[in-house]
């Protein structure tokens, strides 16, 4: 990390950054956006491959309807040895290495976004100290705690499955404990929702301050937000505006922005992008100077002078 040094805030309350300060702070995060880059960007392409492969492996997954479901019931056996459901965690049993893969990959890629929005967020608090705070541990409690809630349900799930199948036991019952009436599921039920909406809520609160300050571009910084909304549900579909995001980030932190690296980076301080009134008033100013350049002035009429309205008079007295 750089040295802080001597920082004096104004009477606004913003803080004055010293030159030796941001030279050294521009030069931390140049190191640091080279190394975060690739993983970045492969963390997009691992989110959308453990989406991807969790999909796929669901796909053939049995359902029991309701009138399945009632079936026993109507045929006066509310208790049978079989339960309709016992297929359905017979199929996640035999698919238990698809889901975990799918869970691990996807677990991996969210890691790699706690790094990326920390190391964003830094960044866009050292350019304005008024950042909440808040916002890290947002970020930490949700980019630890979903990923690894995640995974542990997929291999609880997997172990649950297996133990339904190797036993002897497949009433109603049994199927109930070995899917929803678990303790650990419970626990997972209720902590892992929670850790979910603490990693949405800190990407958007990152979202925020990264392009008021210019770090990133305001349609990228729109994608995050939508991109943050998304992890609260799970779609093959919809994670593909995940992945582009990370796999956007990565490019920006690599300098190969489309349009150029956001001159806030370089700078050290903020750069907000200008409003689209701004940026209106501008296009308006410009079409008004072309305008005026393309337009010729038509020559001025020649004045009569005296000696020409003298002539005509003499004519006319004539």
């Amino acid at each position: 990390m750089p040295k802080q040094s001597d920082s004096e805030p104004t009477a606004t309350g913003e803080v004055v950054r010293g030159k030796g300060e941001i030279r050294e702070r521009v030069a931390f995060e140049s190191a640091r956006r080279a190394r975060l880059a690739v993983p970045a960007f492969a963390g997009g392409v691992l989110y959308l491959l453990g989406s991807i492969t969790s999909a796929s492996t669901l796909k053939g997954l049995p359902t029991v309807g309701v009138l399945q479901g009632l079936a026993p019931a109507l045929e006066g056996k509310p208790n049978p040895a079989v339960s309709p459901r016992a297929a359905e965690i017979r199929f996640y049993d035999h698919h238990s290495s698809g889901l975990i893969a799918g869970a691990l990959l996807g677990a991996i890629a969210l890691v790699i976004l706690l790094f990326v929005l920390l190391f964003l967020y830094e960044n866009a608090r050292f350019r304005r100290p008024q950042t909440a705070p808040v916002t890290r541990w947002f970020v930490l409690v949700g980019g630890i705690g979903l990923p690894l809630l995640t995974l542990v349900g997929g291999i609880v799930q997997a172990l649950d499955a297996h133990s339904f199948v190797s036993g002897h036991d497949f009433t109603t019952h049994a199927v109930e404990s070995a899917l929803t009436k678990n303790g650990l599921y419970e626990v997972l039920g209720y902590v892992t929702p929670l850790c979910a909406l603490a990693f949405v809520g800190g990407m958007i609160a990152v979202m925020v301050p990264t392009v008021r300050v210019g770090l990133q571009p305001r349609w990228l910084g729109i994608v995050g937000g939508a991109a943050a909304f998304i992890l609260l549900i799970p779609s093959e579909q919809l994670s593909l505006i995940t992945a582009f995001w990370m796999v956007a980030t990565g490019i920006l932190l690599m300098g190969r922005m489309p349009g150029g690296d956001p001159p806030a980076w370089a700078a050290g301080e903020a750069r907000p992008w200008p409003s689209q009134a701004t940026v209106r008033a501008e296009r308006a100013q410009q079409r008004g100077r072309g305008r005026g350049r393309d337009t010729v002035p038509e020559p001025l009429a020649p004045v009569p002078n005296g000696e020409g309205q003298k002539r005509r008079r003499r004519k006319r007295g004539k």
